[in-house]
């Protein structure tokens, strides 16, 4: 068999450059993954995607099992309108705050007064509307399903009120 010169191509393959630097590839793919996966994410109202949220250890456990980073995914946010029973208190909110939600049964008779949602987020607050006869204001909050439940069943039954975080 007769000798050949070697057979040379002019330009490079890029695949064979990644496949003779196979850990910058596995770097590379890794990273472009990463990325992948953070903008597919959930959005979490909380703050950027992918970043864990900062809760202190005292803070986690005096929160109900449904407020937890991992359960509060998986459980869901949804909106709640919830009439406040002071007007004034409402004014103070803006989007984005932060609320605990108390009810307050008649408490001259010997009711008493419970939270209902802890760090609800405040989502809209409406404009009152002209002439309205039942007092108080609405917001708009963003809390997990089983807390609307809650709320919609206390709002029923007792007055409202909201503290800011």
């Amino acid at each position: 068999m007769p000798r050949f010169d070697p057979v040379r191509v002019r330009g490079r393959c890029r695949s064979g450059r990644l496949v003779r630097h196979r850990r910058r590839a596995v770097a590379v793919g890794l990273a472009v993954t990463a990325t992948a996966l953070v903008a597919a994410g959930p959005r979490d109202a909380d703050g950027a995607r992918g970043q864990p949220r900062a809760q202190s250890p005292a803070r986690t456990a005096s929160l109900p099992e449904e407020h937890s980073a991992r359960t509060h995914r998986a459980v869901g946010a949804t909106t709640a309108p919830v009439r406040i029973a002071d007007a004034a208190t409402v004014r103070l909110l803006r989007p984005g705050d932060r609320v605990d939600v108390i009810a307050a049964e008649d408490t001259a008779t010997g009711g008493e007064a419970r939270v209902v949602a802890r760090g609800a987020r405040v989502r809209e607050v409406p404009e009152p509307v002209e002439g309205a006869l039942d007092g108080g204001a609405l917001i708009v909050l963003s809390v997990p399903r089983a807390t609307a439940a809650r709320l919609a069943g206390a709002s029923a039954t007792a007055r409202l009120a909201v503290t800011l975080w």
